[in-house]
């Protein structure tokens, strides 16, 4: 079949790809990927893109749907750029999610024997978001839009309610909407990189019920400052802090780093396992606190840590994995390389008298060489890197160490699958794995996996990076 563009076609959706789009073959095996569509669809669709191998098509017509297709629960589905899977059930959710895992770790890793533990399911795939960064703008109109960017775009998609989000969001939205429009607020411009009110920054202590509002502006406040932080205390009882973020560089960083409290305190409290946590607007905090509790004690339960085992946490951000671990060890050292985040992970030890625990700002792979120079021998490490994964050379740095066990949490099953081929070469094998869907409802999977030295490796195998 040779495709052309605006050719219709009739396909049925076998798989699912990372980003959210069905995938359907044609007779002669072109992949041709279609946004909003659900395994089991057979559909008519209209060809977008034809490339070498491939093609990008959107349905015209559903000539039978899939037995897993729902009717999407909001009215800003398919157009904002956040969830992709509010389309399906959410068993054919997690299905798709744990096959990824699957996929990648055996594709991409060459992953064998290992135990694929079924995912973590959400308890809950409406509400559980404890942050909102929304940025704020003027439509063609010059009406004043405050949401979520389209796909692949800077667009924005004005939403008064995000169904991902607590409702106490949508009051701030409100309260927020109705002071630019009493005030006229001066709203930035990307474009031109002039105006004042660039971003809408919320985080909520799901336990403790406190409220951070934080405005991002391009300068030193807003005009009427006081008007704003009178209708946020009259409606959120709840209100603990409301701060005013400069950023006043041209750039799709949210945050800049200054922050000044115009109402109340520049942090709130939420509680994780057991323990408390300072928040700031700086602060690294799950975004979805419930699911975490279940994927730090799932990575708690691979460590299997002993009163007398030394524990070593890199990427450890402001402390919370290790800290939860760390009554069950001899010692914690955090490694972290955004300075705020290490003064937070202190901060928090000292918040809950955690007195075996030390954190180093450097870079994992850097503070993992010195540390072994040092003559450190953690018996566990835990690995929470960035999307982009650990990478060789700290994979070559823990191999060094050679310690008992290693846990590895990963936000993208495709750095996990490359890394876990690393660590293989090197004698160290995944175990057992377990995907978590932290991010119900989008695209996202975690993962927590357990990795052990073989012991008989270097008798029986061949080692690539040796030869």
């Amino acid at each position: 079949m040779n495709l052309a563009k605006n050719d219709i076609i009739t396909l049925t959706i076998n798989s699912a790809a990372a980003e959210g789009s069905g995938i359907g073959r044609t007779d002669d095996g072109i992949a041709v990927f279609v946004p909003l569509s659900a395994v089991g669809d057979e559909l008519e669709v209209r060809i977008l893109k034809v490339k070498k191998t491939y093609a990008f098509g959107k349905i015209e017509r559903i000539i039978k749907p899939s037995p897993s297709r729902i009717k999407p629960d909001c009215p800003y589905f398919s157009r904002c750029g956040g969830c992709v899977w509010r389309h399906i059930s959410y068993e054919a959710e997690c299905s798709i999610k744990q096959q990824r895992v699957i996929d990648a770790l055996e594709r991409i890793g060459g992953v064998e024997n290992v135990t694929y533990k079924p995912i973590i399911a959400s308890d809950s795939t409406l509400r559980y978001r404890n942050k909102a960064q929304l940025p704020i703008g003027r439509d063609k109109n010059g009406n004043a839009v405050i949401g979520f960017y389209a796909f692949h775009s800077h667009r924005i998609i004005d939403c008064d309610d995000c169904v991902l989000q607590p409702e106490a969001f949508t009051k701030v939205l409100k309260i927020t909407r109705d002071f630019i429009s009493r005030t006229n607020a001066d709203i930035y411009d990307e474009s031109t990189g002039k105006g004042r009110l660039r971003h809408l920054y919320i985080r909520l202590g799901e336990v403790t019920n406190e409220l951070m509002v934080c405005y991002v502006v391009n300068g030193n406040g807003l005009k009427q400052e006081d008007l704003l932080v009178k209708m946020l205390k009259s409606e959120l009882l709840n209100l603990k802090s409301v701060i005013i973020n400069s950023n006043r560089e041209k750039t799709n960083v949210i945050l800049g780093s200054k922050n000044r409290v115009a109402y109340g305190s520049d942090y709130i409290t939420d509680e994780l396992c057991g323990l408390k946590f300072k928040i700031s607007p700086f602060s690294f905090w799950q975004v979805n606190r419930r699911q975490a509790e279940k994927l730090y004690g799932r990575a708690k339960e691979y460590a299997d840590l002993h009163s007398d085992e030394i524990l070593l946490d890199l990427y450890c951000g402001t402390g919370t994995i290790g800290l939860t671990m760390a009554e069950d060890c001899k010692a914690l050292i955090g490694v972290e390389i955004v300075e705020d985040a290490v003064k937070d992970a202190e901060e928090n030890a000292r918040f809950n008298n955690i007195k075996n625990a030390r954190f180093i700002c450097a870079d994992a792979a850097k503070a993992a060489a010195k540390l072994k120079s040092e003559g450190l021998k953690p018996d566990v490490i835990i690995l929470d890197p960035p999307r982009k994964g650990c990478g060789e050379e700290l994979v070559g740095t823990i191999f060094e160490m050679s310690p008992k066990r290693i846990v590895y949490v990963s936000c993208d099953p495709a750095t996990l699958a490359r890394d876990l081929k690393y660590f293989s070469q090197r004698g160290y094998f995944a175990r057992e794995i377990t995907p978590c869907d932290m991010f119900s409802r989008t695209s996202h999977v975690e993962s927590v996996c357990l990795i052990e030295k073989c012991r008989y490796f270097f008798c029986c195998v061949k080692v690539p990076y040796l030869t």
